[in-house]
């Protein structure tokens, strides 16, 4: 049975992944490898990454892809998100991890990322044809995706990621009053309101939220309302009861809530602010939780290429 592979090299961690295709399209995990990372801690003011960073960078992409005695390795698609994509010197950052690990990052565009994030989610559902709509908050950017077959009809990127909207209006992780809170908020309806042809929820169609961002958001909310541990949907009315909660609390303090990474803290009340205005502009009042997305995306399409090849 063919094995592909794909390190994804984000804000928070390098992980690895390798995993094979049983019959109907259904992805059998057979190594997942996580190391560590705090790229955001490294980033100077234009979102460059410091020497310390690119470092950590070598380090973590080496131990990810470190041989296993248990496997052979297939041939590995690796690629870094937003937080590298969009640093001014990302050409030296994936020129110097290449020449140490011999391991060359590729970067995605928005677009591409929103289209296989919704590929992986279709997937996912297995609900064959019929209106859907995916939605990925991540560090740097927004993804958005709709159709009503395998591909997208229409893809959309927005540079409103929850490490973007921490950085640029949420020093720290907190807002200072609750005049802050209104205009962040203000901000993120005004930029998401004036995007020509945002993709919509559609009446009878469903809405995957596939990130972090809404998982930490669900099980948080689920937890207040004595819900399961690991839910499966999430709504615009709990999303908006997380914002107090998080508001009122500090990073430290957050790390320690139902659902909320510790290393994830810093950035939780701009994620549900994000989520929030995502899915007021969307019109989607109820997400369904998605564990796959553009990951998922990559791994589903090299084994489809390798089983018609």
């Amino acid at each position: 049975m063919r094995q592909a592979g794909v390190l994804d090299v984000g804000c928070h961690s390098a992980l690895l992944t390798v995993a094979r295709q049983r019959t109907g399209g259904v992805l059998e995990p057979v190594l997942s490898r996580k190391v560590r990372l705090r790229l955001h801690q490294t980033l100077g003011p234009s979102g460059r990454l410091r020497e310390s960073g690119v470092r950590s960078v070598q380090r973590a992409v080496a131990q990810a892809v470190a041989e296993d005695p248990r496997l052979r390795l297939p041939e590995l698609f690796a690629f870094a998100t937003s937080v590298i994509r969009d640093a001014p010197n990302r050409d030296e950052v994936i020129e110097q991890v290449a020449r140490s690990t011999g391991v060359r990052l590729q970067v995605l565009p928005g677009e591409e990322e929103a289209r296989l994030a919704y590929v992986a989610a279709r997937r996912w559902a297995g609900s064959g044809d019929g209106p859907l709509l995916v939605l990925d908050i991540g560090g740097g950017t927004v993804e958005i995706a709709s159709g009503t077959t395998d591909q997208p009809d229409t893809v959309c990127s927005l540079p409103l990621g929850a490490r973007t909207i921490t950085r640029e209006w949420l020093p720290g992780g907190t807002a200072r009053s609750q005049r802050r809170l209104a205009e962040v908020r203000k901000h993120l309806r005004r930029s998401m309101g004036t995007i020509p042809g945002l993709p919509q929820a559609e009446p009878g169609g469903d809405v995957l939220a596939s990130s972090k961002t809404f998982a930490q958001l669900a099980r948080l909310a689920s937890t207040r309302n004595r819900r399961p541990r690991a839910p499966r949907h999430l709504t615009l009315s709990a999303v908006r009861a997380t914002i107090p909660l998080l508001a009122g609390a500090s990073p430290a303090r957050r790390g320690r809530l139902p659902g909320i990474s510790a290393h994830r803290a810093e950035q939780s009340l701009a994620g549900a602010l994000v989520a929030e205005a995502l899915m007021e502009a969307c019109g989607a009042d109820r997400v369904s939780i998605c564990p796959w997305s553009t990951r998922e995306g990559l791994l589903l399409e090299r084994l489809d290429t390798h089983h018609t090849s």
